[in-house]
């Protein structure tokens, strides 16, 4: 029996009618039984739901924003179903179900917990629009829960998967169906021991591709973006990019740890410890080869270009004229673990530990609050992180200009600096 194969659909894919019909006209020489097509959700429904949250905790009328955020996705509907189809009462009941979940208590203690109950909703969205739009052209597709598969702990907003449970299930369940029909499914959720929604982290519908991949021993994976595939930086931010014709599983990893959006960070370590390739392709020009991410890749030495912006620089400094010991960046990373921060970026000198972390609502507060009585804590807010990989000495000086420098790393593969504009 032929592999499996995974296809992965972002946003920017899906983000309205004409992206759906695209996708379609992708899918119609492509779909076969034995494929899973994963979607994300429209556009920037995550980026709405998440305003939704926002306003709910602080106590703000979120209905509005709700009632937008169904017309948008009954707008798509219009523009690609007849009247009278079933798409429209099922899309009523989602937003029925979502609009319940939003009258309950939030509060700071259950917010990640209540964000996982409510974001995923965009795909359960966008994968019943997409599912119904095959089916009406005559590609039939299986509408799958992914959350009835991908077993994750309760870590919310950050669950780790649980492989074994995951492999089981996926196996059991959507095995036998895999040999008549395509499924089509969510990125990005999953759910804990107890049924409750977890997701897998910001941009998780890569890793979802991969998990699955994993789980139903795949023959490859595919990627649609609206890229021609892993480029050494991104071209909206950056003149003259270069595309990599196929990439290590290493390089790969390495990019996505610095902070690659191509790709999810989780994503390349279950397809290279099972070996599975993974292309990345545009959903603009099908037919181009995109990029090949595999063991068997020639290295490179191309400068690659990450830029994360809305970061945060807190300086934690000793007050007791000590010098800084293991036992002080334990207790800092203590606080950064129990939060779900992750460090971009890591600098000691005698006296003080500096770190580079992604802005992230209250959470700032949240880690000074634990930790201003062992330190002294100034942080800057706003700025740039920088990574060069493979950086030409000569070039490095291009992009400090105009900026202010607060601070800089360099080893012999990597350059990065903390930068703001003047």
């Amino acid at each position: 029996m032929a592999k499996t194969l995974i296809y992965k659909f972002g946003g920017a894919s899906v983000k309205d009618s004409a992206a759906v019909k695209n996708l379609t006209e992708i899918l119609r020489n492509r779909l076969r039984k034995n494929m899973v097509v994963v979607v994300s959700a429209m556009g920037k429904t995550t980026n709405s739901l998440e305003s939704i949250l926002s306003k709910k905790l602080n106590g703000e009328d979120f209905s509005e924003n709700s009632a937008i955020l169904k017309l948008f996705h009954q707008e798509i509907c219009r523009e690609l179903f007849p009247e009278g189809h079933s798409v429209f009462p099922q899309l009523d009941n989602l937003f029925f179900h979502l609009n319940n979940l939003l009258e309950k208590k939030l509060s700071r203690e259950n917010y990640d917990e209540f964000y996982d109950s409510i974001v995923g909703f965009g795909e359960l969205v966008s994968s019943r629009i997409v599912a119904e739009y095959l089916c009406s052209q005559s590609l039939i597709v299986l509408w799958q829960d992914a959350r009835e598969v991908i077993h994750t702990d309760s870590d919310f907003r950050f669950a780790k998967i649980d492989w074994e449970k995951t492999r089981n299930s996926c196996q059991a369940s959507w095995k036998p169906i895999l040999e008549n029909f395509p499924i089509l499914t969510q990125g990005f959720i999953g759910s804990d021991p107890k049924g409750r929604s977890t997701t897998l982290g910001r941009e998780g519908s890569d890793f979802t591709a991969a998990i699955l991949a994993k789980s139903l021993d795949a023959g490859s994976v595919t990627i649609w973006k609206d890229v021609p595939g892993v480029l050494n930086a991104d071209p909206k931010l950056f003149p003259n990019t270069r595309k990599f014709e196929e990439l290590g599983y290493r390089e790969a990893a390495e990019m996505t740890y610095f902070g690659a959006s191509v790709i999810h960070p989780k994503t390349i370590k279950p397809l290279a410890n099972a070996g599975i390739p993974l292309f990345v392709k545009s959903f603009l020009d099908p037919e181009a080869p995109g990029t090949k991410i595999h063991a068997n890749a020639a290295s490179h030495h191309v400068p690659t270009i990450v830029l994360k912006k809305d970061q945060i620089l807190v300086s934690f400094k000793v007050t007791d004229f000590t010098f800084i010991e293991e036992k002080h960046i334990h207790r800092v990373y203590e606080q950064l673990q129990a939060l779900k921060l992750r460090v971009n970026m890591l600098q000691l000198s005698a006296i003080s530990i500096s770190i580079v972390i992604d802005a992230q609502l209250f959470k700032l507060e949240q880690l000074l609050e634990k930790l201003k009585s062992e330190f002294e804590i100034r942080y800057n807010e706003g700025l740039e992180l920088l990574t060069i990989l493979h950086p030409k000495q000569e070039e490095i000086p291009t992009f400090l200009e105009g900026f202010e420098i607060l601070l800089e790393q360099a080893s012999r593969n990597t350059f990065q600096v903390v930068r703001r504009k003047v």
